[in-house]
């Protein structure tokens, strides 16, 4: 850990909110039917492996999905977390339904990761890291729409840690091997 004390009650904090969050509306990982919560810890514990992983970036692994599928909002995570970690969380949440079709969302999210930081970016890739892995296995139908919009986001997230990028490529490139060889 290279980083203060506070920081690292920060990064307690935001797993504790986010556990909370997740845990008041019962989510549950779909195909696992696991408590939410594993996707962030897993998300958290992959940035933890970056070496430059910083108290900030572990806080909004934490914390990625809370805005977009619980009741919390933006100025909620500001005033616990701070204006930083808030930004960081807007980069990393898709935007809601309404504002178009899939194909429409899939442009206007992929605009938002490009703007974001490099450090928002590794906890990104980091959360592709984690969705793609089992989605041959879970849903191959699914995964042959699924797996090309993470490519798309994996062009945008460049500034992201590079060994991550490059495992999280290689992670993609492997499951579309797999759905073509009908290995699902």
């Amino acid at each position: 850990m290279g980083y203060s004390q506070a920081g690292a009650n920060k990064v307690q904090m935001a797993r504790a909110f986010a556990t909370a969050a997740h845990g008041a509306i019962a989510q549950v990982r779909k195909y696992t039917g696991e408590p939410y919560i594993v996707h962030p810890e897993a998300v958290a514990s992959i940035v933890e492996t970056v070496p430059t992983h910083t108290w900030q970036m572990l806080c909004c692994a934490w914390l990625h999905d809370v805005v977009e599928d619980t009741e919390v909002d933006s100025t909620t995570i500001s005033d616990i977390f701070g204006g930083e970690i808030a930004m960081g969380v807007m980069h990393l949440t898709n935007v809601p339904k309404e504002m178009g079709n899939r194909a429409k969302r899939l442009e206007l999210n992929l605009l938002k990761l490009s703007n974001a930081p490099d450090w928002v970016k590794t906890v990104k890739v980091a959360d592709l890291y984690d969705n793609t892995k089992t989605i041959v296995k879970y849903d191959p139908n699914f995964a042959r729409l699924y797996l090309k919009e993470k490519a798309q986001a994996l062009e945008v997230l460049r500034g992201a840690d590079r060994v991550l990028w490059q495992l999280t490529y290689e992670q993609l490139g492997n499951a579309a091997l797999s759905l073509e060889k009908g290995y699902a």
